[in-house]
């Protein structure tokens, strides 16, 4: 695992390594993707089906294989213990919970001149979701997605998960249940992309496309963005600390590895102006790697892509993190709060020592759904508003006209439009 200090002389050739983390080869399989795309859009179901023969190793008889029944996502609900049921509702009540704060309102207001101005907010009538399937299973994934879009109002959802060699997470199944999902296909990488963002004889165009995926899934999202909404360009997950001397070792090379441990491209970055805590938590990496049963997965990326960084004041740490703008940022300092308004980009923040970042995966509440690789500098988190759309309410009362019609026309003749001057003049007095 890197250690390296501010004050070394080649800290910014490794720092701004460090900042290209989460950069992905799109344009080596940008290719490959148009092509999967191009041929979905062409032929329909019948590349959808193609595709899943021969990325998933299962043969798709007739339309009825593709879509999950949703009888069977019941008798997967019904068939959790108990303990593990209510977890399920406890995370889902407080997603929801979460959620319902984020959503915005319509509203009307009214000037002097009697002119009415106004938003209306108005969900999207269709949502896609791509959860991920087969070794990469994530329940808490479609909890996550479907939550926010159940709260916005989101006339139909559309499910695709991937199963490969035909076989599907139970658990996944259970949470579809719980969040009451009608229509769910078998149906993953480019192909599920292309499928839900422009229709096949048995998959319904959708309006916005969320969830996360391999680079073939956000790369696909890239290439039909504009066509359909999405909610962003994700990458490999990652972990931002900052933390002092009052940090737990134990509890920050835990953290560290928490996100190690989700796949060889995941990175994990300490900084602090404590260089004995540093030395410290890589010794103890070193200690729980072993102990791990993704070791492998986790070591591989510690290695290749963890950073331990030593500066010489905290405001060097908030400086150096904030450029990073990490997909979860762990506080672990004396006074958290006191950081809090200078830091500037981040996914999720967690606060202070008993707030690990696997709590936001799973059951605090906010969305887990985050910005990665830098992105956190102008995307946020998964949210209502991404399911929803607003429209301007624009009603002007005679009198209103005719005390701004004149400087409208103004304008208008400036810029060359003498149409759009006269629609003005005429209903002037």
């Amino acid at each position: 695992m890197l250690l390296i200090r501010t004050t070394e002389k080649d800290f910014k050739e490794k720092f701004d390594e460090l900042l290209g983390r989460g950069a992905m080869d799109m344009e080596h399989v940008a290719s490959i993707v148009s092509g999967i795309i191009k041929e979905s859009r062409r032929e329909g179901t019948a590349a959808l089906t193609r595709h899943i023969q021969k990325f998933d190793r299962w043969e798709v008889k007739n339309d009825s294989d593709l879509m999950i029944d949703p009888k069977e996502m019941k008798k997967a609900y019904d068939a959790l213990d108990d303990a593990l049921r209510d977890a399920l509702h406890l995370a889902y009540d407080r997603i929801k919970a979460y959620h319902e704060k984020q959503m915005p309102k319509s509203w009307i207001d009214f000037d002097e001149a009697g002119n009415t101005l106004g938003q209306k907010v108005t969900p999207v009538d269709r949502a896609g979701l791509y959860i991920p399937g087969g070794k990469a299973a994530y329940p808490s994934s479609l909890l996550m997605n479907a939550i926010p879009a159940i709260v916005a109002g989101v006339g139909e959802i559309v499910v695709a998960t991937p199963t490969p060699d035909n076989e599907i997470n139970h658990l996944v199944l259970a949470a579809a249940h719980l969040c009451g999902i009608e229509k769910m296909f078998k149906m993953g990488g480019a192909s599920a992309i292309a499928a839900m963002a422009y229709g096949t004889e048995t998959v319904p165009k959708v309006d916005v496309i969320t969830g996360p995926g391999n680079i073939f899934v956000a790369t696909a999202k890239k290439l039909v963005y504009g066509d359909v909404n999405i909610d962003m360009i994700a990458g490999p997950s990652e972990i931002g600390i900052l933390a002092d001397g009052t940090a737990i070792p134990e509890y920050l090379a835990i953290d560290l590895l928490s996100q190690a441990e989700h796949d060889e491209m995941a990175s994990s970055i300490l900084i602090t102006p404590d260089a004995e805590l540093a030395e410290i938590v890589r010794e103890t990496v070193y200690l729980e790697l072993g102990k791990l049963e993704r070791e492998i997965i986790a070591r591989k990326s510690i290695e290749e892509r963890g950073a331990i960084i030593v500066t010489e004041t905290m405001e060097e740490a908030i400086d150096l993190m904030n450029r990073i703008a990490p997909e979860h940022l762990e506080v672990m300092t004396a006074n958290p709060f006191e950081l809090l308004p200078k830091i500037r980009h981040a996914g999720a923040i967690f606060m202070g020592h008993f707030t690990p970042e696997p709590i936001g995966d799973y059951i605090a509440g906010p969305n887990h759904t985050l910005p990665t690789g830098g992105t956190a500098k102008f995307y946020s988190p998964l949210n209502v508003e991404n399911f929803l759309k607003k429209s301007s309410i624009i009603a002007m009362s005679e009198e209103g006209i005719n005390a701004i019609g004149e400087a409208c026309a103004l304008l208008a003749n400036t810029e060359g439009l003498t149409a759009h001057e006269k629609s003005v003049r005429i209903r002037l007095k």
